[in-house]
């Protein structure tokens, strides 16, 4: 008897649990879609959902946003009172991206395009081995292996001559990181969270969030973002990928002031340390004068504004969207764009990797190319290796650098940075950079019913996980 009333008991708790979720996920979902199948798959199914649903239903992270607010405090200082040089006047209209950033528009910037791992880490290792005062690094993936150690080995070296370090990497995506690789930076005076570590109990259930961003800055003069993490198949070691192609960019001006505060802002969120007085916010403009801004996006947003600023740079198109991303699964609004300019006339181009990394993202994919197809948009795989970068060039008056994917998770569970730059020397070079990769690639014309059977079968059902790939 008391064996049937623990089951009955258990059994209501359980349905009354799945009630509350399915309550809270009509309410919270971002799409109609989302909620109902949230709802049915609790009802029906509550045993199975309810931890689904503790992990991957919250597309919103209100803890961060409650605790991050002692950080937006001591933000908002340095914010308001670094004044950049206004833009003036240019051919697309910023108020959107500014909007979304927060921040303005500014002039007295350079950017260097660095297309593979030998580029980017010679350049970064350049800057770490120059720095005089500080080094702010932040990794999504950092292995343990030969670069990994490399990049260890400058760290040390210039906290060892006085050089202040900041190292920071994602608990998800750096997990194999083993302890002894934060000791030995630990030991030689480098600032370091331990992956690990987490702010409360309940954080452990935000394994949903990532933290995507990959961000060296020296100085406070130069900073590096864009699409390469830090492991031997960045550098084309891995025979499986093959060579990899990647983009990361090279900034110099307030644009790197711009980006040393979405690094505070994640460095302060974990650990409360006030690091924003101890960092240069004096601008060094270039002589180059590019316009620039750092979107920095992620979970705690009021909007999807990750997704908002794809859109928006779609919507001031005329003439040409050219985009490149390791992963296609949009939300509806990005969708839409992009059919809504290859409707129009536009030479709307998506370059995606034929060679796999992650197979659900890469398979949802084929769920959505029929459609943008049928609209005029030019499906291209890239056949020179895996590529892993993301970046777009709108006519010849907009380009993006940076880490966000075109994917729901990028747009809404990641923290992202992308780097904008608003001129034509930007685009041009940008765009010669894309055409290059054009010609390694071949147009995607097969329907997904004349696709092998396996993806016939299972991209239309890999689509139903849109909302966490």
């Amino acid at each position: 008897m008391f064996w049937i009333v623990l089951s009955s008991a258990a059994l209501a708790i359980t349905w009354t649990a799945a009630g509350l979720a399915a309550l809270s996920a009509a309410r919270t979902a971002r799409t109609p879609q989302g909620a109902i199948g949230w709802v049915v798959f609790l009802l029906s199914a509550p045993v199975a959902a309810l931890p689904a649903y503790l992990v991957f239903g919250h597309h919103r992270f209100k803890g961060y946003w409650r605790a991050r607010r002692d950080a937006q405090l001591a933000v908002t200082a340095f914010r308001n009172s670094t004044r950049f040089e206004g833009a003036g006047t240019l051919a697309v209209n910023t108020a959107p991206f500014e909007a979304i950033a927060g921040l303005a528009v500014c002039r007295g910037n350079s950017m260097t395009l660095l297309v593979n791992g030998s580029e980017t880490f010679s350049s970064i290792f350049q800057a770490i081995e120059n720095a005089q005062e500080y080094i702010l690094i932040q990794y999504y993936i950092l292995r343990p292996d030969d670069l990994g150690k490399q990049i260890q080995a400058r760290l040390i070296a210039a906290a060892e001559r006085g050089v202040t370090v900041w190292f920071m990497v994602d608990s998800i995506g750096s997990r194999h990181l083993p302890l002894s690789y934060f000791r030995a930076l630990e030991t030689a005076g480098v600032n370091t969270i331990d992956p690990a570590a987490r702010r409360a109990p309940w954080q452990r259930l935000r394994i949903n969030f990532r933290n995507h961003r990959k961000t060296v800055i020296v100085d406070g003069r130069i900073g590096f973002t864009g699409g390469l993490n830090a492991g031997d198949e960045y550098m084309g070691l891995n025979p499986a990928f093959g060579p990899w192609r990647d983009t990361q960019v090279r900034l110099t001006g307030p644009v790197v002031q711009q980006l040393q505060l979405a690094f505070a802002e994640d460095w302060h969120w974990r650990t409360l340390e006030p690091v924003l007085e101890l960092l240069n916010w004096e601008a060094q403009p270039s002589p180059q004068d590019r316009p620039g801004l750092i979107v920095a996006t992620g979970p705690g947003d009021n909007t999807g504004n990750c997704s908002m600023m794809f859109f928006s740079a779609i919507a001031a198109a005329k003439e040409r969207i050219w985009m490149a991303s390791p992963y296609f699964v949009p939300d509806q609004d990005v969708y839409a764009a992009l059919k809504h300019a290859a409707l129009s006339g536009l030479d709307v181009r998506l370059l995606l990797p034929e060679t796999i990394d992650h197979y659900l993202p890469w398979l949802a994919g084929f769920a959505f190319f029929d459609e943008l197809r049928a609209a005029g948009v030019k499906i291209l795989r890239y056949q020179g290796g895996f590529m892993h970068q993301k970046c777009f060039v709108i006519d010849d008056t907009l380009a993006g650098i940076g880490t966000a994917n075109l994917d729901n998770r990028s747009f809404r569970l990641n923290f992202e940075t992308m780097a904008l730059f608003f001129d034509k020397l930007s685009a041009a070079e940008t765009a010669e950079m894309l055409s290059r990769d054009f010609q390694r690639a071949t147009e995607l014309t097969i329907p997904l019913d004349r696709q092998k059977l396996p993806v016939r079968l299972f991209a239309p059902v890999a689509r139903l996980l849109a909302p966490v790939l």
